[in-house]
């Protein structure tokens, strides 16, 4: 039975990366083939790569999902916006010296009340008025890890973002893909690998800690996706000319097996509660692009039963050991499926 220590590994804090590199595509690349390491660049990416393989990315854009304001007995709140539902309701975190009560109201950013509806688990039920992403677009903050250290700044406004973001919904970037930069795109497409794209509107759950030492009593936050129909076709192509389907990131990945779990991928939207853990069989992805992850986490739990666990495990002490840079502004991985 795997628990949560099975996932754990010691960080010394200075390898958190604070900020991003001046350029995008400068970061360092742990190549890995089973237990086989090579320190590569994310500019080697095309010739890692081979001409007619696939590479799929999320085009999710991260929102401005962090708002400030008073409750309407004066006292302050902050909130974190979990999700947008189909209905429009704002399922979010939300942090009070004491709870609000169902029904009251809060004044957000001094611009604009919503209402408290009640709560659901961990999360509250929010009802904003008119069109919630709007509303938090023009008053909301970015919303960064709880592990960099600086509010966002104008700079982060920029680089928090993957340049092929455009469906507005996440929370957190998905940030395999803060690597790509115009040029390096171009190189992968001179080299003859193709991109499709998929939407997973990431969660600030993917942030929430396990809280459950045995991982089948864990119960995975959801996540609204789409994959375009194009998509399928793009992989159905790859498979036919014996191409790889290489995934950008986790987000990219869980979307396209949970599209894939009755064995066939199909187009499609849908809520994405997928919880990845050694022994799941995976049915779209043969090579994933991946930062690293923090130590007991949902996300480490997935590359080690992409990768292996044992061979990760080794993978992040090499990485620590000769300096990476780890989480949403480190370096990343690319781990070929065994």
């Amino acid at each position: 039975m795997l628990t949560l220590d099975d996932f754990d590994y010691v960080l010394p804090p200075e390898r958190i990366a604070q900020a991003p590199l001046a350029e995008r595509s400068a970061s360092r690349l742990l190549v890995m083939r089973g237990p086989a390491l090579e320190d590569r660049g994310i500019r080697d990416l095309p010739a890692l790569l081979s001409s007619g393989d696939l590479l799929v990315m999320n085009d999710t854009r991260v929102i401005h999902a962090r708002l400030f304001g008073q409750k309407d007995t004066g006292g302050h709140v902050e909130i974190l916006v979990e999700r947008i539902a189909a209905d429009g309701e704002v399922i979010a975190q939300l942090r009070a010296s004491k709870p609000p009560k169902p029904g009251s109201h809060l004044r957000l950013e001094d611009r604009f009340d919503i209402e408290v509806l009640g709560r659901m688990g961990e999360f509250w039920r929010l009802a904003f008025p008119g069109d919630a992403i709007e509303l938090i677009e023009r008053h909301g903050r970015l919303p960064l890890p709880p592990y960099i250290e600086h509010a966002a700044t104008t700079a982060d406004e920029e680089r928090y973002q993957t340049i092929f973001a455009r469906e507005k919904g996440s929370v957190a970037a998905p940030t395999a893909g803060l690597h790509f930069d115009p040029a390096l795109l171009a190189a992968l497409t001179e080299r003859g690998v193709e991109t499709a794209r998929v939407t997973l509107h990431v969660g600030a759950g993917t942030f929430q800690p396990v809280r459950v030492h045995n991982l089948a009593e864990h119960r995975m936050h959801r996540e609204r996706y789409t994959v375009p129909q194009a998509t399928v076709d793009a992989i159905a192509a790859c498979r036919g000319r014996g191409g790889r389907v290489v995934a950008v990131g986790t987000t990219t990945l869980r979307t396209l097996e949970t599209a894939a779990l009755d064995g066939e991928l199909k187009a499609g939207s849908g809520e994405s509660e997928l919880f990845v853990t050694p022994g799941f069989e995976f049915r779209v992805v043969d090579v994933l692009l991946t930062n690293f992850h923090l130590p007991k986490s949902t996300l480490l739990m997935l590359v080690s039963a992409f990768g292996g666990l044992a061979e990760i495990r080794a993978a992040y002490r090499h990485a620590i050991e000769h300096n990476y840079r780890f989480f949403s502004y480190g370096d990343a991985m690319l781990i070929h499926r065994p």
